[in-house]
């Protein structure tokens, strides 16, 4: 494969960031965390609550997926100061569906120290935001980049595809991490780090993507050692993946006057915080009763089926009961929630697919009330 040449993106002996910048400016991502090129030259500087918001998001998540979750936090919080006054059942409620909820839980906890001990204002260097809950290297360094002009190597899954194929770096990951962070480090400009870094993003996402690149259309083919070789999706090397453990449980959705039984999961663990129709005690390590013998009270239980759900470190099978009752008080610690209303409470994914698979249709007028408040 031989690529074209683009003489408004020549590279220079100063490096890749001069033709990256020149493509971003014509054909960055609008989206709607992000302050584009022409607004940041009438002197319009990124919200840090916004790209901290963002990028809490968009980990192990797509952009379309994050979207409307964001626009719905901002209506709702427009501020770390409004985030901190939520109740974590209501940022729970708002992340439902978006999935890894331990981020959820973090954002509140961060929300709540920058508004007790920084004034809701977030710290503008890379080791003050590493200081806050929930915020690693990568999120602080892409902070601290886009929101502060802070000369910091930002390198997320996009920028390792990049930088791998560039340098033809065939030492698989996570290995090779650190050689992938010295070149983005070596080559960040000091005048415009943060449109260097969502440049980057940028140019992994539309351009330099897992399967067919568009090589003849990126800024930086000329410097593409993976290119010249002819094999550029070779990169990046990954070492092989670990096979997910599986593990089995029963889930139990109980009815009553059309309102299913609902219970909070403990603070703590998998899915904290969450609501969830009962179910049994499994975990990533172990698996849960998959009999009637764990049923939240006594009933004509039936199995009305199974859903998988695959999380970060195991797959799941849940065995689904279901059973109609007259009226009832619910038992200690659950409640009766009305189909209609489930929209308001934080189900997590795997929790809608044991509803759908007792109640067909159920999770659908669930979707379509969510899609409503984004």
């Amino acid at each position: 494969m031989v690529a074209a040449k683009h003489p408004d993106y020549i590279i220079e002996s100063a490096g890749i960031a001069p033709p990256l910048l020149a493509w971003y400016d014509k054909h960055h991502r609008e989206l709607p965390w992000r302050v584009s090129p022409s607004a940041a030259a009438t002197g319009r500087r990124p919200d840090p609550y916004r790209v901290w918001l963002s990028e809490v998001m968009l980990q192990q998540t797509t952009v379309e997926a994050v979207k409307p979750y964001f626009r719905t936090f901002l209506e709702k919080w427009p501020d770390a100061g409004s985030l901190a006054a939520a109740s974590e059942d209501d940022v729970l409620r708002a992340w439902a569906g978006l999935g890894y909820y331990s981020r959820a839980r973090n954002l509140k906890k961060c929300a709540d120290l920058l508004a007790s001990d920084h004034g809701s204002r977030f710290p503008d260097t890379e080791d003050g935001l590493r200081r806050l809950p929930g915020i690693g290297n990568y999120t602080a360094a892409a902070i601290a980049a886009i929101a502060f002009g802070r000369p910091a190597a930002v390198v997320d899954g996009n920028v390792e595809r990049v930088v791998t194929r560039l340098r033809a770096i065939a030492t698989p990951l996570p290995e090779a991490k650190s050689a992938i962070k010295d070149f983005v480090r070596q080559h960040v400009p000091a005048d415009r780090p943060g449109d260097f870094a969502q440049a980057m993003m940028d140019l992994g996402a539309t351009i330099c993507t897992p399967r067919r690149p568009s090589c003849m259309l990126c800024p930086l083919n000329d410097a593409c050692t993976a290119l010249t070789a002819g094999d550029p999706e070779f990169y990046p090397v990954k070492a092989p993946k670990a096979e997910k453990p599986q593990r089995v449980g029963a889930a139990f959705v109980a009815v009553r006057d059309g309102a299913i039984l609902l219970r909070k999961r403990p603070a703590s663990g998998l899915l904290g915080g969450m609501s969830e129709v009962p179910t049994t005690g499994w975990t990533a390590r172990t698996d849960g009763d998959t009999t009637t013998g764990s049923a939240p009270f006594p009933a004509q239980w039936r199995k009305v089926g199974s859903i998988t759900h695959i999380f970060t470190h195991f797959a799941l099978e849940l065995l689904v009961y279901m059973a109609e009752t007259g009226p009832s008080p619910a038992p200690a610690g659950h409640w009766w929630a009305q189909l209609a209303d489930l929209h308001n409470e934080a189900l997590p994914t795997v929790m809608k697919k044991a509803i759908e698979a007792a109640i067909p249709g159920a999770t659908k007028t669930l979707s379509s009330r969510q899609k409503g408040h984004s």
